[in-house]
C-alpha cells in the first residue's frame, strides 16, 4: 500500500514523502492517526498542488528580502553614544540599540536576533553590520557610531 505521509514518521519518512508499507500498518496506525493519507490520484494531485503553491510562496518571500535587502543597504543608521575623556567609550552599541535606531530614524523593521554582530561596537566610526533578511538574503546595514 502507498501511503503520502502528512508528518515526520520515524524510520519511514519526512512529510509529503510518499512511501510504500504494508497493508495492515497503513490502514490500523498510519490514515487513523492521521500520520498519512492513502496514495490516490485525488490526494497525489492534493499534494502536488500544495507544493507547487510553496514553492510559489517561497519565491516570492526571496524576492521581497531582496527589495528589502536594497533598501537597508541604501540607508545608513546613526548612533550616539557617551564618549569619556580621551574618547573612551562608555559601554558599546548592541544589536537592540541598532534595531532601535533603524526603527526611528527610517522605519526600518529590523529584527535585533537577525543582526549579525560577531561583538558589539566598541569604537567610534562607521561600521558596515550583517543583516540576515532571508536564508538566501543579507544584507549590510551601515552604522555610523557617534559622540553623544
Amino acid at each position: 500500500m502507498k501511503v503520502i505521509l502528512l508528518q515526520d514518521v520515524k524510520s519511514l519518512g519526512k512529510k509529503g514523502d510518499i512511501v510504500e508499507v504494508n497493508e495492515g500498518y497503513g490502514r490500523n496506525f498510519i490514515i487513523p492517526k492521521k500520520l498519512g493519507v492513502e496514495a490516490n490520484g485525488k490526494n497525489l494531485n492534493d499534494i502536488k498542488l500544495k507544493k507547487a503553491n510553496e514553492e510559489k510562496l517561497a519565491a516570492e518571500r526571496l524576492l521581497e528580502a531582496q527589495e528589502y535587502a536594497k533598501v537597508v543597504e541604501s540607508k545608513s543608521v546613526v548612533v550616539k553614544i557617551k564618549v569619556g575623556e580621551g574618547g573612551k567609550i562608555f559601554g558599546s552599541v548592541s544589536s537592540k540599540e541598532i534595531a532601535e535606531e533603524a526603527k526611528a530614524q527610517h522605519d526600518l523593521v529590523l529584527d535585533k536576533k537577525k543582526i549579525q554582530l560577531a561583538e558589539p561596537i566598541k569604537s567610534l566610526g562607521t561600521v558596515k553590520v550583517p543583516v540576515k533578511l532571508h536564508p538566501k538574503v543579507t544584507a549590510e546595514l551601515t552604522v555610523n557610531v557617534v559622540e553623544e
